[in-house]
């Protein structure tokens, strides 16, 4: 067994586990997201549970985007400025304690819909500060040379999570109902907590502390517009989360209604995309920087929205588990290959600025999938899928049309 650890750590794709700090990042980085990804399975659940509303699937998510519009600046000016370490074990523990409560109010059952929503709220806010210290902590950990493997490996990490979390979050909503699921994510979120207690180093870039926060998050705002490379990576995020990725929103609606598969076969959906995305994660880890990344990134954030396309049409729930492996697949690429290009081309003291940036496309997908549980309202869940995806392709290539250096991002 020693031989074959030391064998596959001689890989490249595998040389950043060799590092203890990396390894224990990536630790608390699974049982995070293992958290994350059955909270996107559970709170979607016990919402659409509650009110039977396609809408508030959509509602629900679009709480979230009041703390990513106006903390996202400030929480990557922290990064940049203060201990990511700190910022991290504080977010985890408040989450776990979101999670807790609410499991805690459903085994009472004096859980109401407006719970829902305030914990959205609250934990979008611990997302806000958590995303980009953990982001930008990948380069902490590392070599220069071995970033983008790393960067690689950290999506191969969240994807792992990504493919079981949903999983078993379905078959606890079967065994044991929404709360099995919420207290379960709070005890992922302390052994998280736990694993970012270990991390010895500092994990600080310090910014330019004569700065004040505004002026701060002003220069992180410059620096991305000035780079061309930065700025095109970041338009193509932002087209794919308002327009491509907030198909999600829609999945207890299709499970329930549309395949008749409840529950668990949601999480089977996520589980599969999660799968696809491993696969892609895993390719790129291996790759490293061979990747022509920006014709990747662009070809298939292309294709995701055509793939969106084919998930809207099919009846059947074996096809529509192929074609969320498929839809992970081109997400990893479209998303993961940003993030990597992010920050490969960012200085260490502008990573979390630029990182929070990106973060905040996840106020677009909230604000998508409000658009889309509207759409489902009046046009039908299958058309507001599919005129959506169809959107999110024709953006994409306007994209490559009109800025052509995008395509030559390596």
């Amino acid at each position: 067994m020693n031989g074959f650890i030391a064998a596959m750590l001689r890989l490249r794709a595998f040389r950043p586990l060799a590092y203890r700090e990396f390894r224990l990042a990536a630790y608390g980085q699974i049982c995070g997201n293992f958290g994350t990804w059955m909270d996107e399975v559970s709170r979607g659940w016990l919402i659409y549970e509650l009110t039977d509303s396609a809408m508030q699937l959509g509602l629900v998510r679009g709480i979230q985007v009041i703390p990513f519009l106006l903390l996202s600046p400030l929480a990557g000016s922290a990064t940049d400025r203060y201990s990511r370490k700190t910022q991290l074990i504080i977010t985890q523990s408040v989450n776990a304690l979101i999670f807790a409560g609410m499991a805690a109010l459903i085994f009472t059952g004096m859980v109401r819909p407006w719970h829902v929503y305030v914990a959205a709220f609250l934990a979008g806010m611990t997302s806000v500060f958590q995303q980009p210290a953990r982001s930008t902590m990948i380069g902490d950990t590392v070599p220069s040379e071995l970033l983008t493997n790393a960067i690689g490996f950290g999506a191969l990490v969240f994807n792992v999570a990504r493919v079981v979390g949903p999983a078993i979050a379905g078959s606890l909503i079967v065994v044991a109902g929404t709360g099995g699921a919420f207290a379960v994510q709070s005890l992922m979120m302390v052994l998280a907590t736990i694993w970012t207690f270990q991390l010895t180093g500092t994990h600080r870039t310090p910014g330019r502390r004569k700065e004040s926060f505004t002026q701060s998050i002003v220069e992180g705002w410059k620096f991305s517009w000035r780079s061309e490379t930065v700025r095109a990576g970041l338009s193509c995020t932002l087209l794919v989360s308002i327009l491509i990725a907030p198909f999600t929103t829609l999945l207890p609606v299709y499970a329930r209604d549309l395949l008749n598969v409840g529950a668990p076969g949601q999480g089977l959906m996520l589980t599969a995309m999660g799968f696809g995305a491993l696969v892609s994660a895993a390719l790129i880890t291996a790759a490293g920087h061979r990747i022509p990344r920006g014709m990747f990134m662009l070809v298939f954030s292309a294709l995701y929205g055509l793939v969106l396309v084919v998930f809207a049409a099919s009846d059947s729930f074996a096809l529509s588990l192929a074609v969320m492996f498929f839809a992970g697949l081109c997400h990893v690429n479209g998303n993961a290959l940003v993030q990597t290009v992010l920050q490969s081309h960012s200085p260490p003291e502008f990573r979390g600025r630029t990182l929070a940036l990106f973060s905040m496309a996840q106020v677009l997908t909230t604000g998508g999938g409000v658009l889309i549980g509207a759409l489902a309202v009046s046009l039908g869940p299958r058309w507001a899928v599919a005129l959506m995806g169809i959107a999110g392709t024709l953006s994409i290539i306007a994209l490559a049309v009109a800025v052509p250096k995008a395509r030559a991002i390596r």
